[in-house]
């Protein structure tokens, strides 16, 4: 394993989601509370963003161009990076004031999933939704206190996500034909001193990278037995979600937060809010572009 850099000092307010663009070989991830797209490119170095006037709780590229955006009320279609406004797609039903979209990701199939949480921090108020080509928003989880985490191993018909409160990484039986899920049981539980589980990644062997808030680290853990494998320690304790980019996959992309963290904390943090990477000694799966 190589040694982390900073790739991109955003010192975004609450980073995350970080997804590699399979075409443009590029990073992409968001600033929730700041509203705003961020663009990495690791061949110059250089950054991008783009700000909107709704938060911003995952994106994800589509096979056709564009992105698919969970923003605060709903789910919206931007043509491209740099290009129009983002066009509402769905909303469902039971989205209102105080809900927002949090984090989100496509499955192998190219559905979009992406999952709502309180505004007020309200346990139980959210629900992750599964969002196919037809637009139609399907609700598969309910009662979720805040939505985050996805992965899926087709391998072993997993899906793995995260309800960050409840300190575990659940495993559901992942119908990839039909995008249904079933038989939910716990995979991972995680100690409260390493943090709180937040954004998470699967690499080729089925090993989950968990970004842990408040912990300060990326930590890897088989599914199979719970059991830690490997840590990665981030000077930033917020450390928010990672995915694996590069040309191989072997990098680990790190994204974090300032939110919530004192003058002091800053201080002593200064590269809170900004993107890492990292070379790790296995490679990632390729990401699913969104099928509509």
């Amino acid at each position: 394993m190589g040694g982390l850099e900073l790739a991109a000092d955003a010192k975004a307010d609450l980073g995350e989601g970080p997804v590699w663009h399979p075409v443009e070989q590029a990073l992409y991830w968001v600033d929730i509370t700041g509203k705003t797209l961020h663009r990495y490119n690791p061949a110059d170095g250089s950054t991008a963003s783009r700000t909107f006037d709704k938060m911003l709780g995952a994106a994800v590229p589509c096979r056709d161009g564009g992105f698919m955006l969970a923003m605060q009320d709903g789910i919206y279609r931007l043509k491209a990076f740099g290009e129009g406004e983002p066009e509402l797609a769905a909303r469902p039903e039971e989205l209102h004031g105080g809900i927002r979209f949090n984090d989100g990701k496509c499955d192998p199939r190219g559905r979009f999933w992406a999952g709502t949480m309180s505004l007020a921090d309200v346990p139980n108020q959210g629900t992750l939704y599964r969002i196919g080509p037809d637009f139609v928003p399907h609700a598969m989880v309910r009662r979720v206190s805040i939505s985050n985490g996805l992965a899926w191993d087709t391998a072993r018909g997993v899906m793995y996500y995260i309800d960050t409160p409840t300190r575990t990484v659940a495993a559901y039986d992942y119908n990839e034909e039909t995008g249904e899920i079933s038989n939910g049981r716990t995979a991972v539980r995680i100690a409260e001193e390493d943090g709180s589980p937040d954004g998470m990644s699967i690499d080729a062997e089925g090993k989950l990278w968990v970004a842990l808030w408040g912990g300060g680290q990326v930590v890897r853990y088989d599914p199979a037995t719970g059991a830690k494998l490997e840590r990665i320690a981030v000077p930033a304790a917020h450390t928010t979600s990672c995915a694996f980019g590069g040309a191989n996959l072997d990098e680990l992309y790190i994204t974090t937060a300032r939110i919530g963290r004192t003058e002091q904390q800053l201080a002593a943090e200064p590269a809170a809010g900004a993107l890492f990477r990292i070379r790790v000694n296995v490679r990632g799966l390729p990401t699913t572009l969104f099928a509509g």
